[in-house]
C-alpha cells in the first residue's frame, strides 16, 4: 500500500523516478521498451538482427526531436536555462534552435532583464552552450533576434531591403519644363535616383478619379454616401456583411482601363467585385468580375491594380456578392476569412497598365495570369524607342530642366528606397532587413548577431556544441531592387533592363506579351538571387566555421522558387500547424519535402505542431494523428513548436510564446511521462530517415515565378481518373462556393470550412505518391536510367507530369525551351510524360523570337502531328504518343490507375469483410537495395482490421510498433501477383512499420495474427488510493475511491480543479497464468490524459496512446501485487480554477492569455475500467 504520509519531496521522486528507473534497469531513454515485457528482457519474435532493428531500439543521436527554444521578453535565468536543459536530456530531445523574441516587457517580468546583446546576454548564451554541451545536446542559433528574419540594428537604410518606387507627372510639350519633380514614396528616410524618363501619354491616360471626381452612392441601406473612396490616402473603410453595390457616377463618358483597389489590411472581397457599367444610369451590362491576385498572408506592401478591356461609360457600379467567394488556401490567404467587404479606395484611371503587376515585379508575393492584348492593345503600350532617359537634366534637389518635345509627355521619376521591414519579432536586436540581394549586408547580418556569438562562445565550445545555423520562415516581405540588381539581371538574363524600367510602375512597353516577357525575367532574376545571393552567401560563412545550415520555406512572402534554395542548405524544413486551419502550411510541408527530396537531402525536419491559441487540453495522444500524417508525407525529423525558456522555477505553467504552441516545456503537467511520446518520435524517425522516398510521379512545378510544390486539390483536373469520380464532384461543388460555410477552430476564430484541408487530402492518388520537381532539378540533375526519371540523391520516377492551367500556374501555354528540349530527350530515352497542354510560347524575352521557333518545332516533335494510340487498357483514358523509347501522354488522364502504363499501385488497403478500399490509411515507403520498409498510419478514431497490398515481393514481412517499441515477425502473409498481402490491425489513430528485408523463397507464412489481441482476465474492481500533489491544490492524505471516477466531478476544490500527476494505487490478487507462453497486459480503459504504470515496484510503461494497455508480464506474479498508475491530465482545470480566485491565492501563473472563460472542466484521471489481458505469444 502507499504511505499516506508522503511529503512533497517524496511525491517528487515517486512521480519523477520513472526515467531514472528505467536507467537502472539498463534500458536507453531512447530505447524505452517496457521493463515489464519479454522483448526487454530477451524474449523475442526472432526477427533477425539488422541495422534497422538496432536504430529503432536504439535510435541514433539524428533521430531525436529538437525544439524551437524561444526566450521570451529579455526575460532569461542561468538557472532556467539548465533547469531546461536538463528536462530536455530526460525527455530524449535531440538539441534546441535558440530563438530570441522581442524585448523587455514594460514593468520587466524579471527584477534585472537580459536585453539581447548586451554582456549579460552572451554570457546567458555561452552559460546555455556549455550547458548542452555537458548534457550532449545539439544547439542551433537563429540568424537574427526574433524568428523573422535576417535584421539588426547594423543595417542601414542602404543595405536594408530594397524596391522599386516612383511619381508620375504630366505635362504638354513643345516648351521647356522646368520645375522639382516629386519624390517617390519614401520610407526610413532613405531615396535614391535611378533613373527619369519620359514618353508620349497614351490618349487618355492622364485622366483619372484623381483628376476627375465622380459623384459616389451606394445602395447600403442608411449609410452615408462613401465620397471617401475616391479621396487619396483615405484609411476610412466602406464596410459591408451583405450584398450591396457602389456606384461612381461620371457627367461625361469615362474611359476606364485600370482599376485600382486600396485595402487598409487584406480583404479578398475587396478583390473579387463584379463591374457594371450603364450609359443612362438605368440599363448596366456587365464587364465581368475583378479576380484576386494569388496571394499570401503578407500581402499589404502594395495596392492591386485590375486591367480591364478599354470600357467608356458614364456609370460604373461595383456589385458586392459573396456568393461563388473561392475558398481560402495559402496562396488566396485573404479568402480565409469570414466575407466582408472592407474597401478604402476605388481608382478608375485611363492609364493603361499591366494586370496586377505589383506582383509581377517583385514588390510582394502575388501570381496573375498574363495581360492580354485585348486588355491593352499594342497601340496603348509605350513604343521602346519612344521612352527618353532624361536623367542628366534633374538636378541633387529634385528639379528637372527639359526642354520637352511637343505632345503631352508623362514623367516617370523612378528610384529605390528600403520595404522598411524589420526583424519585428525581436528585442534589442531589431532593425532593418538585411538586402537579401547583397552580399555585404548579408555578411554584415551574419557577423552582428549569429557571427558574434560564435566568437563569444570560441572556437571550442562552438565545435563541441553549436552545430547548425537556422533560417525560419520568410516573414519579411519580397524585395525587387538592390544595387547589384541591374548587372545581375544583365549577366542572367542577357539584356539591359533600364529601357524597361516603366514596366515597374505598371507602364506596358511595346505590347502586352514583350511586358510580360520582362517582368517573368525580374521574377526569375528574384528568384536566383534569393538562393544565390542569400542562402548561398550565408552558406560560404556557415561552411567557414564547420556547421549545417537548416532553413524553412520561402514562399508566400518572397518572389521565389519556394524549392530552389533546399538545394543549397544542408536540412530543409518545412511547417505545419495543430488546431489551426487559418494558420496551417501545406505548401510548405510539401515544398520542404519535395525539396529534399529531388536535392537528395536525407534529413527533411519539420517546425512541428504550431498552434494560433494554446488551450491546454493539449497532450500527446492528440498530437499522433497529425504527426503520423506528416510523417507519410514525408518528414522524417520534428522540431517541436515550442519549448518557452522558463526563467523561473517557481512558477507554473509559466512564460509562453504568449498564448502560441503547445507548451512543450519542462512545467508542462506531463512534461515526464511525455517522454514516451518523444520516444514514440525517435524510433519513426530512426526508421524513417533510412534509404529514399518512393514516389512513382514527378509532378513540374512550372515556370512562372512565384511557383511552389503542387498541392493535390491542385492536381484533380490533371488526373481527374486516379482522384475518382466521388473526389472529382466534391472539389467541383467545393470550389463552386454557393454557400460559404463558417466554422470557429480555434475558438474565437472564424474562417470558411471549405478550405483544402489536409486531413481531407489523406492518400490523394489512392496508392500512389509523388513529389514535385522544379525546373533546377529538372534540367540540371534529373536524368533517364530504365525508364525512369533519376536524380543523384536517390529520387526516381515512373511518370513526370507536367499539369495544365491552374492557380498558382495559370500560364500554361509558356513553356522555355529548355525544359521542352529536356522533356524531348526524357521521352526519346524511355521516360514517360504527360503533358496536359501544348505551350506556344517561351517565358523570357531574351532573343524571345528565336526561342518561340525554337520552341514550337521542338514541341511539334514532343506532342506530333500524326494520329495518337488511344490506350483504354485497364480503363486509362488517355492519348499516347510513342516518341524513341518512351511514351508522351496527353492529358488529362482519365484512367483510375497507371496500370496501362505497367505502373501499379505501391499500396493498396482494403477493409477487411467489405474489400472496399480503406479510407483515411496515410503511408509513406522507403527503400533501398537491402530493405522496403513502409510506414502505415489509420487516421481513424476507432480500431480497424484491413488487408495490405504492397508492391514488394520476396522479403519476408517484420512488424515494428513504435508506440511499444516492440519487433515481431508478420505471422500471416502471403505473395500474390508478385505482391506482399498481410493484415493488420489498427488502432485507433494507431500505426506500425511494415519492414521487409530479410529474403525468403516462400509465397506464403504459416497461419498466424500479425497482432496482439489480449483476452480479457480480470476486472480489477474495488476502492483505490489515490495522492494528489498537496503543492498543486491537492489534498495531503489519499482520496479514498470507492471506484474509479473522473476527479472533476469531485466535490472537493483541489481536486476538482487538479491539473498535474496523482498517484493511484491499489493491492490485487492475479488470476494470470504463470506459463512462459502467455503474455500478461494491464488495460487502463478511459485514460485522462497519460498514464505510468508500476507492478511490483518495477516501470512497465507509459500509456499515452490507444488502446492504454501495457505490458506487465515480466512484473506480475501469482497471488499478491501491488499496482501504482500515475495519472497525469493538462493544465486546464487549474488554470479555470485559479481564475476565479484572488491572484496571491493562484497556484499558477502563465503570460499567456486566459480564453477558459466558461470553459467546462476537463475530464480528468483513470476512468477505467482497468482489466488484467493475456494472449499467447505470437
Amino acid at each position: 500500500m502507499m504511505n499516506p504520509k508522503w511529503n512533497r519531496r517524496e511525491f517528487l521522486k515517486k512521480t519523477g523516478a520513472a526515467g531514472l528507473a528505467l536507467s537502472a534497469t539498463g534500458i536507453p531513454l531512447s530505447g524505452l521498451l517496457s521493463s515489464c515485457s519479454r522483448q526487454a528482457s530477451g524474449w523475442s519474435s526472432m526477427v533477425p538482427a539488422s541495422a534497422l532493428s538496432a536504430a529503432f531500439q536504439s535510435p541514433p543521436a539524428a533521430a531525436k526531436p529538437r525544439v524551437l527554444w524561444y526566450w521570451m521578453h529579455a526575460s532569461s535565468s542561468k538557472e532556467g536555462i539548465t533547469a531546461d536543459l536538463e528536462a530536455m536530456k530526460e525527455a530524449g530531445i535531440g538539441g534546441a534552435y535558440i530563438v530570441a523574441i522581442k524585448g523587455k516587457t514594460d514593468p520587466p517580468l524579471t527584477p534585472n532583464p537580459v536585453e539581447q546583446l548586451s554582456p549579460e546576454w552572451w554570457q546567458m548564451v555561452n552559460h546555455a552552450l556549455s550547458e548542452a554541451g555537458r548534457l550532449d545536446l545539439e544547439m542551433a542559433i537563429h540568424a537574427s533576434d526574433g524568428f523573422a528574419l535576417a535584421g539588426g540594428p547594423w543595417i542601414t537604410p542602404a543595405l536594408s531591403m530594397q524596391k522599386v518606387v516612383w511619381s508620375e507627372t504630366h505635362t504638354q510639350g513643345g516648351r521647356r519644363f522646368t520645375g522639382k519633380l516629386p519624390q517617390p514614396p519614401t520610407k526610413e528616410n532613405y531615396y535614391r535616383d535611378i533613373a527619369v524618363l519620359a514618353y508620349p501619354t497614351p490618349d487618355q491616360a492622364d485622366i483619372s478619379t484623381r483628376t476627375v471626381a465622380p459623384k459616389v452612392t451606394s445602395n447600403k441601406p442608411d449609410a452615408p454616401a462613401p465620397q471617401f473612396l475616391v479621396r487619396e490616402g483615405n484609411k476610412e473603410n466602406f464596410s459591408s456583411k451583405e450584398s450591396c453595390w457602389i456606384q461612381y457616377a461620371f457627367d461625361t463618358p469615362f474611359t476606364c482601363r485600370s482599376i485600382v483597389i486600396r485595402t487598409n489590411g487584406n480583404n479578398f472581397q475587396a478583390q473579387r467585385l463584379l463591374l457594371e457599367v450603364s450609359d443612362d444610369g438605368k440599363t448596366f451590362r456587365s464587364i465581368g468580375r475583378l479576380k484576386p491576385p494569388r496571394h499570401g498572408w503578407q500581402d499589404t506592401d502594395a495596392n492591386n491594380t485590375h486591367v480591364i478591356e478599354p470600357t467608356t461609360a458614364r456609370y460604373f457600379r461595383f456589385v458586392y456578392d459573396k456568393a461563388g467567394s473561392e475558398p481560402g488556401a495559402e496562396d488566396v490567404d485573404s479568402a480565409k476569412w469570414s466575407p466582408n467587404l472592407k474597401v478604402a479606395g476605388i481608382e478608375l484611371s485611363g492609364t493603361p497598365r499591366i494586370h496586377q503587376y505589383e506582383g509581377k515585379t517583385g514588390e510582394v508575393w502575388r501570381i496573375s495570369p498574363r495581360t492580354t492584348a485585348a486588355q491593352v492593345p499594342d497601340e496603348l503600350c509605350v513604343p521602346a524607342d519612344k521612352i527618353i532617359n532624361i536623367t542628366k537634366h534633374l538636378d541633387a534637389n529634385g528639379n528637372l530642366n527639359w526642354n520637352a518635345p511637343k505632345g503631352k509627355w508623362t514623367i516617370l521619376r523612378m528610384g529605390l528606397t528600403s520595404t522598411g521591414h524589420t526583424n519585428a519579432t525581436g528585442g534589442a536586436g531589431t532593425g532593418l532587413e538585411c538586402d537579401k540581394f547583397n552580399p555585404e549586408a548579408i555578411n554584415l547580418q551574419f557577423d552582428g548577431w549569429f557571427g558574434e556569438a560564435i566568437k563569444q562562445a570560441g572556437p571550442e565550445l562552438t565545435a563541441k556544441v553549436l552545430k547548425l545555423f537556422y533560417i525560419d520562415s520568410w516573414e519579411c516581405g519580397s524585395q525587387n531592387w538592390s544595387p547589384v540588381f541591374r548587372e545581375e539581371f544583365r549577366k542572367r538574363r542577357g539584356y539591359d533592363l533600364m529601357p524597361y524600367l516603366p514596366l515597374y510602375a505598371g507602364i506596358p512597353v511595346q505590347s502586352a506579351d514583350v511586358s510580360e516577357r520582362f517582368l517573368h525575367d525580374v521574377r526569375q532574376t528574384i528568384a536566383e538571387l534569393v538562393n544565390d545571393m542569400f542562402y548561398g552567401t550565408l552558406m560560404t560563412r556557415v561552411r567557414e566555421h564547420g556547421l549545417k545550415f537548416t532553413a524553412e520555406c520561402v514562399s508566400p512572402t518572397m518572389t521565389s522558387d519556394g524549392m530552389l534554395h533546399y538545394s543549397t542548405v544542408d536540412i530543409p524544413m518545412g511547417e505545419f500547424w495543430f488546431r489551426s486551419p487559418t494558420h496551417d502550411k501545406p505548401n510548405d510541408v510539401l515544398d520542404a519535402i519535395s525539396g529534399a527530396h529531388v536535392y537528395g537531402k536525407p534529413i527533411v525536419q519539420a517546425e512541428c505542431f504550431t498552434q494560433l491559441r494554446m488551450a491546454w487540453d493539449e497532450h500527446p495522444a492528440l498530437f499522433k494523428t497529425l504527426g503520423d500524417r506528416n510523417y507519410a508525407l514525408g518528414f522524417n525529423r520534428y522540431v517541436y513548436h515550442v519549448f518557452t525558456h522558463n526563467p523561473w522555477l517557481d512558477r507554473k505553467p509559466g512564460m509562453t510564446l504568449d498564448g502560441v504552441g503547445i507548451h512543450f516545456q519542462r512545467d508542462q503537467t506531463w512534461w515526464k511521462p511525455g517522454r514516451a511520446w518523444v520516444t514514440y518520435a525517435q524510433r519513426c524517425q530512426a526508421l524513417l530517415q533510412q534509404g529514399n522516398f518512393v514516389a512513382d510521379i514527378a509532378v513540374f512545378t512550372g515556370e512562372d515565378i512565384p511557383r511552389r510544390a503542387v498541392l493535390p486539390d491542385r492536381l484533380v483536373s490533371t488526373l481527374p481518373g486516379i482522384f475518382g469520380k466521388e473526389l472529382v464532384q466534391q472539389e467541383k461543388e467545393r470550389l463552386a462556393s454557393t454557400e460559404i460555410p463558417l466554422r470557429q477552430m480555434p475558438d474565437g476564430v472564424t474562417h470558411t470550412a471549405n478550405m483544402a484541408d489536409p486531413e481531407n487530402w489523406v492518400d490523394p492518388l489512392r496508392g500512389y505518391a509523388y513529389d514535385s520537381i522544379n525546373r533546377d532539378a529538372l534540367l540540371r540533375l534529373a536524368k533517364v536510367e530504365n525508364g525512369r526519371i533519376v536524380l543523384p540523391g536517390g529520387a526516381s520516377y515512373a511518370l513526370l507530369v507536367i499539369p495544365g492551367a491552374r492557380p498558382m500556374a495559370p500560364n500554361s501555354d509558356t513553356m522555355s525551351p529548355e525544359v521542352a528540349e529536356k522533356l524531348l530527350e526524357f521521352v526519346k530515352a524511355g521516360a514517360t510524360v504527360l503533358l496536359t497542354d501544348r505551350p506556344d510560347r517561351s517565358p523570357s524575352l531574351h532573343n524571345a523570337q528565336t526561342n518561340d521557333a525554337k520552341l514550337q518545332k521542338l514541341v511539334s516533335e514532343l506532342w506530333g502531328s500524326g494520329p495518337a494510340e488511344a490506350s483504354t487498357a485497364a480503363g486509362a483514358s488517355a492519348s499516347i504518343q510513342s516518341l524513341g523509347k518512351g511514351k508522351l501522354l496527353k492529358g488529362p488522364y482519365q484512367g483510375a490507375s497507371f496500370d496501362a502504363l505497367g505502373l501499379e499501385r505501391d499500396v493498396v488497403a482494403t477493409e477487411t469483410g467489405s474489400n472496399q478500399r480503406a479510407l483515411d490509411i496515410a503511408w509513406t515507403h522507403r527503400s533501398s537495395p537491402d530493405f522496403d520498409l513502409y510506414f502505415i498510419s489509420n487516421q481513424q478514431e476507432k480500431q480497424r482490421t484491413l488487408e495490405l497490398s504492397l508492391r514488394v515481393a520476396g522479403r519476408e514481412p517484420e512488424l515494428y510498433d513504435a508506440v511499444t517499441g516492440e519487433v515481431r515477425r508478420a505471422a500471416n502473409w502471403r505473395i500474390e501477383n508478385n505482391r506482399t498481402v498481410l493484415p493488420l490491425q489498427l488502432e485507433a489513430n494507431g500505426s506500425i512499420f511494415v519492414v521487409l528485408q530479410h529474403k525468403v523463397s516462400d509465397k506464403k507464412s504459416e497461419e498466424g495474427n500479425n497482432w496482439i489481441a489480449p483476452q480479457p482476465l480480470q476486472t480489477l474492481e474495488g476502492s483505490w488510493q489515490v495522492q494528489f500533489d498537496p503543492a498543486f491544490g491537492g489534498p495531503k492524505e489519499p482520496v479514498a475511491m470507492s471506484q474509479l471516477a473522473d476527479w472533476s466531478k469531485q466535490s472537493s476544490f483541489g481536486v476538482k480543479h487538479y491539473s498535474g500527476t496523482a498517484i493511484y494505487s491499489k493491492t490485487f490478487e492475479s488470476k494470470a497464468p504463470a506459463d512462459k507462453t502467455t503474455r500478461v497486459w494491464l488495460d487502463l480503459g478511459n485514460v485522462a490524459n497519460i498514464a505510468e504504470v508500476k507492478v511490483n515496484g518495477t516501470p512497465c510503461g507509459i500509456a499515452w496512446t490507444a488502446p492504454y494497455r501495457v505490458e506487465i508480464t515480466e512484473a506480475i506474479k501469482a497471488g499478491k501485487n501491488e499496482l501504482e498508475i500515475e495519472v497525469t491530465n493538462t493544465w486546464a482545470n487549474r488554470l479555470i480554477g485559479d481564475h476565479g480566485l484572488p491572484e496571491n491565492e493562484r497556484l499558477t501563473w502563465t503570460l499567456a492569455p486566459y480564453r477558459l472563460e466558461g470553459k467546462p472542466l476537463l475530464e480528468a484521471g483513470l476512468l477505467g475500467p482497468v482489466t488484467l489481458q493475456t494472449a499467447k505469444a505470437l
